[in-house]
């Protein structure tokens, strides 16, 4: 299933969308080029807490950090690794994604062809 294009999701920008077969919105955000992705679910309470105050509100106001706007928590963009707040050590889960040869974005299930990112 193809989450957006490559095209779509700005430099600097972090959003969330709806996947089947999710329990949680997965998050895209692109950053000096690569796109990351991570499951919408703080690791502070074990069941996750959605990170976002409003729709998209992924990223801190320097757009350097995924925060959860629950608890406070800052997120390293490149590993999920919590930097900053209550789960300091712990991570998000991250969601391996490839963009196909069109340049749509999905959630990886790798074949030929298709890139990792």
């Amino acid at each position: 299933m193809e989450l957006c294009r490559k095209n779509d999701l700005e430099e600097g920008q972090a959003r969330g969308f709806t996947v089947a077969g999710f329990d949680r919105k997965i998050i895209l955000v692109r950053r000096d080029g690569r796109i990351r992705a991570y499951r919408d679910a703080c690791p502070h309470y074990s069941a996750g807490t959605p990170m976002a105050w409003k729709t998209d509100a992924y990223l801190n106001g320097a757009r350097t950090h995924l925060v959860c706007h629950a608890h406070g928590a800052q997120f390293d963009i490149d590993t999920g690794k919590c930097v900053s707040g209550p789960c300091l050590g712990q991570s998000l889960t991250a969601i391996p994604v490839t963009i196909n040869q069109s340049g749509g974005i999905e959630i990886a299930a790798q074949t030929e062809g298709e890139e990792s990112v």
